[in-house]
């Protein structure tokens, strides 16, 4: 396994050398989708309507964060199951997404999708939510303020830790993890 610091957006090449259980330290720009906004966001794509974020080499998080507290950027940020964004992440991959955050194993459509326009995978750990909130230095809602934790948001991070769950070569630490147990 290896380590990485990377700045957003990826680049094909950033993607590229990434393997499963590689260790990543991203600074720069991310954004935030859950599944409301997920679906909002393939609308606009079926009908040809412009975007409110770039998809070329971004990365979306998939959090609902907590409350800004006082004098803080955003409250705690920890990752929600992705589960819930499978139906739509093929379209936004397709669409030049190149990473995604979250927690959780991602559906066979999602991993195809990745395999095919080189995007990865990447997990942050659950239960860290707080920790995980000290590397966002600036929040902003960039678009459907009305879905409230479940807006858009564009994050600038530091240093925010990550590690590839499942690479576009097909490698999946999930996998991996249950097949070291079983022995």
């Amino acid at each position: 396994m290896a380590e990485y610091s990377m700045k957003t957006p990826l680049k094909p090449e950033d993607v590229d050398k990434l393997r499963a259980g590689d260790k990543v330290s991203l600074t720069g720009f991310i954004y935030t989708a859950r599944d409301a906004a997920h679906k909002k966001l393939v609308d606009l794509i079926k009908e040809g309507k412009p975007l409110p974020l770039p998809l070329d080499g971004e990365i979306i998080y998939y959090v609902g964060p907590s409350p800004t507290p006082p004098g803080k950027p955003i409250g705690s940020a920890g990752p929600t199951t992705s589960g819930r964004m499978d139906p739509y992440a093929p379209v936004l991959i397709e669409h030049g997404l190149r990473g995604m955050i979250g927690k959780g194993e991602r559906a066979p459509g999602v991993v195809e999708a990745m395999q095919k326009c080189g995007a990865v995978y990447f997990a942050a750990t659950g239960g860290a939510a707080a920790l995980l909130s000290k590397r966002i230095v600036k929040a902003e809602i960039i678009a459907y303020p009305e879905l409230g934790a479940e807006s858009i948001s564009r994050l600038t991070v530091e240093n925010f830790p990550v590690i590839v769950a499942q690479d576009r070569y097909g490698g999946n630490t999930y996998k991996e993890g249950q097949k070291q147990y079983a022995r």
